[in-house]
């Protein structure tokens, strides 16, 4: 008969996120987690699995907790455009000296993981897929409440901000100058006339 387990798996999960999203897949050890975690290696293998299907579960949760953050962002009750820019100004304003450096997990993953891991890649897609489909859902109600223009296909705007969106939050992570940010804020912003 098994033990009933004396730790919080939700909680333990959560842990493990933070030290994914902060040290990355590569530099995170087995002992690291287990620290963070407060579990023995018993305990962690039983529940679950390995330190890569760990990661799996833990790039899950901070992407599907992110979609549901966009969502509500974007559905805000303000005209579209304002909530799509006020988007991107978090994360123009989290390249500064104050913010935590730690990026987007998703972001960080698509560059550490994704080119040599096919289970990581597809992971990212999928998360790549739903951003678009819910920044097009805000393109479409932009342009029919009049904030943006109807010049442009709302996948393809949509794709073209998800791509932005991933750059500015490289650059933000680089600390990048101010100014680069703004500047590319301004013509991203500008695709939406």
């Amino acid at each position: 008969m098994a033990r009933p387990k004396e730790f919080d798996e939700n909680e333990a999960l959560q842990k493990a996120l933070e030290v994914f999203w902060r040290r990355g897949y590569e530099r995170t050890s087995l002992a690291d987690l287990l620290s963070a975690m407060g579990l023995s290696k018993s305990s962690f293998y039983e529940t679950f699995g390995s330190k890569q299907a760990l990661f799996r579960e833990a790039l899950a949760r901070y992407q599907n907790d992110k979609l549901a953050q966009l969502r509500a962002h974007l559905d805000d009750g303000r005209p579209a455009r304002q909530s799509i820019e006020a988007l991107f100004r978090r994360i123009v304003d989290s390249a500064c000296p104050t913010s935590n450096g730690r990026g987007c997990m998703s972001c960080n993953e698509a560059v550490e993981m994704a080119p040599h891991d096919p289970s990581v890649r597809r992971q990212i897609e999928r998360f790549l897929n739903e951003t678009e489909h819910i920044l097009a859902e805000a393109v479409r109600r932009g342009q029919s409440d009049g904030s943006i223009s109807r010049r442009h296909d709302p996948v393809q705007l949509a794709r073209f901000l998800t791509v932005c969106s991933y750059g500015l939050q490289v650059m933000a992570r680089a600390k990048s100058e101010p100014d680069r940010l703004e500047d590319s804020l301004a013509v991203m912003m500008s695709a939406l006339n």
